[in-house]
């Protein structure tokens, strides 16, 4: 073996054993707090429904510069129903609702509009849809208070004659289950009218009274 081979050996052994040693692994992540869920969307807790009266008070300007109190209206059926000129299925039951006003006489609607508008937008669009009801609009920032804030339009109250609330409805309602649940209650607008007749004085007796004793 020559010199130049006898130089070169122990270079060659030196890069054969490199060759085989194992990769040095690289160390493993730290995992996450197993508790910690970082997509979850945070759900704030519910907050309880405020209560509402079982008679509740409507008191509103209408469009046309009247005042409607819903008080002045015991003895007949009101149909309360919040609306927007931009929802169409408002739209869609507005004549319903107005055909029912007329039709029935113990039976009343007021449109609420629960939404910002100007005069001048809701004066060209009741001139597009004419509505014989009377109708107010609301401020959408301190709606009725004795009324639920709308999750959704329409939204519909039918008031009993006696002032409490009969059922409400979300979304579009027809005027046959109005109707129906009007039927099924009769009005008391005939009572309500009229005070009671006072009774009439008590008849004497016709029943034999004993004999005196002599």
């Amino acid at each position: 073996m020559n010199r130049l081979s006898r130089l070169l050996l122990p270079s060659l052994v030196l890069l054969s054993l490199c060759a085989c040693r194992p990769a040095q692994q690289a160390p493993a992540a730290i995992p996450a707090p197993a508790d910690v869920d970082r997509t979850a969307p945070v759900v704030p807790s519910p907050v309880p429904a405020l209560a509402r009266p079982a008679v509740p008070a409507l008191v509103v300007q209408t469009f046309d510069g009247k005042t409607f109190d819903l008080a002045q209206h015991r003895g007949k059926w009101v149909v309360v129903n919040f609306w927007a000129t931009w929802c169409n299925p408002c739209l869609k039951e507005i004549p319903d609702l107005d055909a029912l006003d007329r039709a029935r006489e113990n039976v009343e609607v007021i449109g609420l509009a629960y939404e910002e508008i100007e005069r001048a937008d809701m004066l060209a669009f009741l001139k597009e849809h004419p509505i014989s009801y009377p109708i107010a609009v609301i401020d959408v920032y301190k709606p009725p208070a004795d009324f639920e804030i709308p999750k959704g339009l329409p939204m519909t109250y039918l008031i009993a004659p006696d002032g409490t609330v009969a059922h409400q409805f979300l979304g579009p309602v027809a005027t046959t289950e109005l109707a129906s649940i009007i039927d099924a209650k009769p009005s008391t607008s005939a009572t309500s009218a009229a005070p009671a007749a006072p009774a009439a004085p008590a008849a004497p007796s016709m029943a034999a009274t004993p004999a005196p004793r002599t």
